[in-house]
């Protein structure tokens, strides 16, 4: 399954694009409007790390930070309009992982989102028998290495994150060229083509990436119908 990330912010439009952003990265992000509702939905959810943002309703996020480093080692990243020098000490004091001021690139909180859980060694998915590393770009299935590219293994990587979703063409560009490059159709086609080859030598006996015809391609796990 993809990491869940709980990203406590009371912005609705910029929650709303963190999360659009950390889905296009793989994750599975959950939102939390408020602070009284943030507990008990890291306790239900289990994320792998909580954007929290400091000024929230009900409850600022340095006393849900306190509260969480009473029970867990949860990776935190603090989000915040307030620069001052003392609120950063505090909240890191307190226990955060990182600090993250407004306003910013939500690019820039994937990648330290990324970087702090690769610190933590967090980021793994794992779909039946086939497991992902990000954190050294690893992939094996059946315990079986397969020796992929770094735009395979994002490709990848963004199919399993979601079984049985439907990723168009554009889609996966997005997710495997960041600098916003100009790629062609037969370009993510040629990618995916690579890609189940690689799979199918290792395990013959699973089909993986599936064609949506117009539409795009999905991950799911299946018996292949003629194993190679």
């Amino acid at each position: 399954m993809a990491e869940i990330i709980l990203i406590v912010e009371d912005e609705r439009k910029l929650a709303e694009l963190l999360r659009d952003y950390l889905l296009q990265a793989g994750f599975t992000p959950v939102l939390v409007a408020n602070g009284t509702d943030a507990l008990p939905r890291l306790r239900q959810v289990n994320p792998a790390l909580v954007l929290l943002d400091l000024m929230l309703p009900e409850r600022d996020g340095l006393d849900i930070c306190r509260e969480i480093r009473s029970f867990s080692t949860i990776p935190i990243i603090m989000i915040t309009a307030k620069v001052e020098e003392v609120d950063r000490i505090l909240g890191l004091e307190l226990g955060a992982d990182d600090y993250i001021c407004k306003p910013f690139s939500p690019r820039e909180v994937v990648t330290r989102v990324k970087t702090v859980l690769r610190r933590a060694g967090k980021i793994t998915v794992q779909v039946e028998d086939l497991t992902l590393d990000e954190a050294s770009y690893h992939a094996t299935i059946n315990n079986k290495n397969i020796a992929l590219t770094a735009v395979e293994f994002k490709l990848l990587q963004l199919l399993m994150s979601s079984p049985g979703r439907i990723y168009n063409r554009q889609q996966l560009m997005n997710h495997i060229y960041s600098d916003d490059r100009i790629v062609s159709d037969r370009t993510i086609d040629s990618h995916v083509k690579k890609l189940r080859r690689k799979l199918s030598q290792v395990s013959p006996e699973v089909e993986i990436i599936h064609s949506i015809y117009g539409v795009g391609y999905k991950f799911e796990y299946l018996e292949a119908t003629n194993p190679i």
